[in-house]
């Protein structure tokens, strides 16, 4: 058999008896003859908890050192790991992200993956290990340990499938599966057993959970195969691939799911004066200052001056807020903020070749009398902001409305 990488989240980590349990698991599929390499998250809410020691100690911690802190995090984890098996007679080694080959480049907290060396990782494989590699995190050009960002496990695990050009990446959570909804919000959601690498990077990157997707676009560029299963049961999951079938190519369900996002604040920018790079004096200073921004409207200009909006995670509202306020008073205009929104999202390939899918979800949400702050829109997705009391009310009413329980499997 060939090489599987194995992800366990924070979750399947969390307690002494989930390590074990994740142990026995290891064990079985490494007995069954596969080759693995086994990624792992830090113990639970372990990465909140140093978060908030650092807090505090320091009222403005330095970034290499809040780096430095939370990789000690998956260094527990998988020590603890090949001690469980161990004991179990099941040879392995624990790796620090450096030792296992994980280059990295960019920011301290938000790195990226610039190289990976694998030829220690190869050597315990051909010794018949377990390689059990510390997630999140790797060595910059300097030598130091840089951190991923939150979800960075999962990069870490597809990364490393792609460079050891692996059978497959299973990422172990503590959900079986995708759904076409969130299940805690809609009982009547359904597993997806095959899902598009495009769909569920979207889904991801519009609030879904599960997967983060940096992992799955990375996955899709070096056609890794990626299965998400729970640690807690023997399901099947979802398998995540490249969607190459032909078969329905014209009558397959377009739509995969609804996904919604409650870490979602607006600003508005009003009045100001508009004209060639205006744009850029708004966005130039937020990119600057790490802020991430997503859904963007400009209404059209009327006598020189217009409104510009857009969404930023709750965690950035503050600098931006800032930010976009010392850009609007250089251009002659006023800023606003509001916090308390979310976002519900229609994903799913083919939309843009089968038309109303907007119109149908804009009478859904105006028929409950649910108010759209904002609208964006791609070919597979429909994205709606608004009030965050009202978010998982309307996930409600478009799995209902698009009949997403009622649906057939879907190929992909």
């Amino acid at each position: 058999m060939g090489i599987v990488v194995q992800k366990y989240g924070g979750s399947s980590v969390a307690t002494a008896e989930h390590i074990k349990a994740v142990a026995e698991r290891i064990k079985k599929a490494h007995d069954a003859g596969s080759s693995l390499v086994v990624t792992v998250s830090a113990m639970g809410k372990t990465t909140d908890r140093l978060l908030r020691l650092a807090g505090e100690v320091s009222r403005e911690p330095s970034p290499r050192e809040i780096d430095q802190l939370l990789s000690t995090g998956e260094l527990q984890s998988v020590a603890l790991l090949a001690m469980a098996l161990h004991d179990r007679g099941v040879a392995a080694t624990s790796l620090t992200g450096p030792q296992a080959g994980m280059k990295t480049t960019g920011r301290y907290g938000s790195g990226v993956i610039s190289e990976i060396r694998p030829d220690r990782l190869r050597g315990l494989l051909d010794e018949g290990q377990v390689a059990i590699v510390a997630g999140f995190q790797g060595e910059n050009a300097l030598g130091d340990i840089m951190t991923l960002g939150r979800g960075g496990s999962d990069t870490t695990a597809v990364a490393l499938a792609a460079a050891l050009g692996a059978e497959r990446c299973e990422i172990y959570t503590d959900v079986d599966g995708i759904y076409t909804a969130d299940p805690r919000v809609v009982p009547g959601a359904r597993r997806i057993p095959i899902i598009s690498s495009e769909e569920m990077a979207e889904m991801a990157w519009r609030g879904a959970k599960v997967m983060h997707p940096r992992a799955v676009e990375l996955g899709a560029l070096y056609g890794v195969e990626i299965h998400v299963r729970s640690s807690f049961s023997e399901e099947p999951g979802t398998i995540i691939r490249e969607g190459k079938k032909m078969e329905r190519l014209e009558t397959r369900e377009t739509l995969a799911g609804i996904v919604h996002d409650l870490d979602v604040s607006r600003i508005t920018l009003s009045g100001i004066r508009t004209g060639p790079g205006t744009m850029s004096r708004i966005f130039t200073p937020l990119a600057e200052g790490g802020v991430s921004v997503d859904v963007i409207v400009e209404s059209a200009p009327k006598e020189g001056a217009s409104d510009v909006a857009f969404t930023v995670g709750r965690g950035d509202y503050e600098k931006a807020l800032k930010l976009a306020g010392e850009v609007a008073g250089s251009l002659g205009g006023e800023v606003e903020g509001e916090e308390d929104l979310g976002k519900i999202s229609a994903v799913g390939t083919g939309m843009l070749n089968r038309p109303g899918y907007a119109a149908r979800m804009f009478a859904s949400l105006g028929k409950a009398g649910i108010p759209i702050r904002m609208v964006s829109t791609s070919e597979i997705q429909v994205t709606c902001v608004v009030p965050a009391g009202r978010v998982e009310e309307a996930v409600r009413i478009l799995h209902e409305d698009f009949e997403l329980e009622e649906m057939e499997e879907r190929d992909v």
